[in-house]
């Protein structure tokens, strides 16, 4: 498996035509306490860039973008009743979609850990 960032602070790690999404460490502390996540349903299609979510946290509202093409095949349900997870383990256990990949070629468009590194500083 290999594990890919964007620029909006998601991570994406892909076993054959399957990724998992989920937001960075990172993105989980700049937010602060997570007490809501708003995800899409299993069938939606998406593509690049597009919003899939929006995380609420006590501090701020932050939008979730879609870091590839592809369809949701499975949603984090365990997120609606325990949002704060994704504080907890955000680049783990609190993964927020399971998605068919589309266009595998977009994947070398994202970050490797050292250039996600170098963009947080």
């Amino acid at each position: 498996m290999t594990t890919y960032y964007s620029e909006d602070h998601e991570w994406i790690t892909v076993d054959g035509d399957i990724a998992t999404i989920g937001i960075t460490k990172n993105a989980a502390e700049q937010l602060g306490e997570i007490v809501f996540i708003e995800q899409k349903e299993a069938g939606d299609d998406f593509a690049k860039g597009d919003e899939i979510g929006v995380i609420e946290s006590v501090k701020a509202a932050s939008e979730i973008y879609a870091p590839i093409d592809g369809e949701v095949i499975e949603v984090n349900g365990t997120l609606e009743d325990a949002p704060g997870s994704l504080n907890d383990s955000p680049e783990g256990d609190a993964w927020i979609y399971k998605v068919k990949v589309a266009n595998a070629a977009q994947l070398e468009e994202l970050m490797d850990l050292d250039g996600y590194k170098a963009l947080i500083g």
